[in-house]
């Protein structure tokens, strides 16, 4: 029998995550079975439970991996308001929403999140709340408050859109929506 080394099972178990992320985002939560995530991840089902309790706990190991993943990707952004007009036409466009595998989790999953057991909800609130800190860092780093609450209503509007526009069978309307609301979020951010 192969003897692994220390670090193969941190790496797996990331791998897991990874995949699951992905599996999530493209066929939902509840449409996407442990055998089909290990699957995925190239293992066997019993391999599972070297690394996860439970599927609960596999999901918000997930929610924190993608919202920080999410997070970390703000640092390539350019400085300031210009970063952030950025990431709101880059997170607003056709290829985002026609990407849901790899796209935002929160527009993906926010709706099954909201049925999730506790440790998954806490996960999705200390991530999501990381992400409008960091927006609103680049709003206004002068006047907090203000920031903070014009951040909440732009992440909201946001994930929304995409998720309206990604619902629509009509897709010179799906354009549309979100053409507008690169429009709306631009005009909240001044």
């Amino acid at each position: 029998m192969a003897r692994y080394t220390k670090e193969h099972k941190p790496v797996t178990r990331q791998r897991i995550i990874e995949r699951a992320g992905q599996r999530f985002k493209q066929d939902g939560i509840d449409g996407s079975g442990v055998s089909t995530l290990m699957s995925d991840a190239g293992l066997t089902n019993g391999a599972f439970y070297a690394h996860f309790k439970s599927k609960d706990d596999l999901v918000a190991n997930v929610v924190t991996d993608q919202l920080r993943t999410q997070l970390a990707a703000y640092d390539t952004l350019r400085p300031g308001r210009p970063g952030l007009e950025e990431l709101v036409r880059t997170y607003l466009s056709p290829e985002h929403r026609d990407n849901a595998g790899t796209g935002c989790p929160s527009a993906a999953l926010l709706d099954e999140i909201g049925r999730c057991g506790d440790a998954t909800k806490q996960a999705y609130t200390d991530g999501a709340r990381a992400i409008m800190e960091e927006i609103a860092a680049r709003l206004a780093p002068e006047n907090p408050g203000a920031a903070r609450r014009k951040a909440i209503g732009l992440f909201t509007m946001m994930v929304g859109t995409l998720q309206l526009s990604r619902a629509l069978s009509d897709r010179e309307f799906a354009d549309e929506v979100l053409e507008q609301g690169i429009e709306n979020a631009l005009a909240m951010m001044r």
